[in-house]
């Protein structure tokens, strides 16, 4: 008997989180995996990869980052709250405000953490915001047209709560429910009811979405400790065109490249 929890039927699925984008990736070919975490490892890896910056993914800023980055002649971003004004951090508007940068090791908890489980496997990884859905939607519709077999599944990272638990966070909602609109309006089927859920929920928000992240708790916790240029990037709906594919360990833009 297939495991339950893992979509199996559907060519467009959702989950939440590191232990559902197990439960949906494991024992089965996916060709695609979307990984969504609006505030902010993917609008930021958006930003990077408008930029041309290359950016490796990795789950703390620990001492063991330092390495990484140094052994592959990248900049380490560091914390939000340590950040000075010339430091680089997950913090997307740092990516604009730095000079020459080509080659960025970004650590999260979240969205990071994933690529970096899913780097090894098999599919192909793509990093999705709301600035940036409707480009992957386009790009990932030509990709499983190519391949009628073909699968994409989306990953939403949400928060932490304090105890470390899974807190589903609603932006991350809304940026795997516009991806998921957006194929579903190409025409894409077979389509699993989490998938069709989180895309409801995206055409329920998108015409308010800028008020909305703000008002909700991931937004409101940016704004009250102090960076709201971080919610105002998330909510430049829909104005990057680029790809950003996780390739060899790092992502990097696919300037709409087939990889098929």
């Amino acid at each position: 008997m297939s495991d339950p929890f893992a979509q199996a039927g559907f060519r467009l699925r959702l989950e939440w989180g590191l232990s559902g984008c197990t439960a949906i990736t494991s024992g089965a070919q996916h060709d695609f995996v979307a990984i969504v975490d609006v505030l902010s490892f993917t609008t930021t890896l958006s930003v990077a990869a408008d930029l041309g910056i290359q950016v490796w993914p990795y789950e703390w800023a620990d001492s063991s980052a330092v390495a990484y980055a140094r052994d592959r002649d990248a900049v380490l971003a560091v914390g939000r709250s340590t950040a000075s004004a010339r430091d680089v951090s997950l913090s997307p508007g740092t990516l604009r405000r730095a000079n020459g940068l080509q080659r960025l090791v970004l650590p999260s908890p979240n969205g990071s953490t994933i690529a970096r489980r899913l780097a090894e496997g098999g599919a192909t990884v793509v990093g999705v915001s709301l600035r940036n859905a409707v480009a992957v939607a386009d790009w990932v519709t030509v990709e499983l047209e190519l391949n009628p077999r073909g699968q994409l599944s989306v990953v939403a990272a949400g928060e932490r709560w304090p105890d470390g638990s899974l807190r589903p966070a609603v932006e991350d909602l809304w940026g795997a429910g516009g991806l998921l609109a957006a194929m579903m309006d190409g025409g894409i089927t077979d389509v699993s009811p989490e998938a069709r859920a989180a895309a409801a929920a995206y055409r329920d928000a998108r015409d308010d979405l800028a008020a909305l992240l703000r008002q909700c708790a991931s937004g409101r916790e940016l704004l009250a400790t102090g960076y709201p240029e971080d919610v105002d990037i998330a909510a430049e709906i829909d104005r990057s065109t680029s790809i950003p594919i996780l390739l060899e360990g790092r992502f990097v833009n696919a300037n709409g490249q087939s990889v098929s």
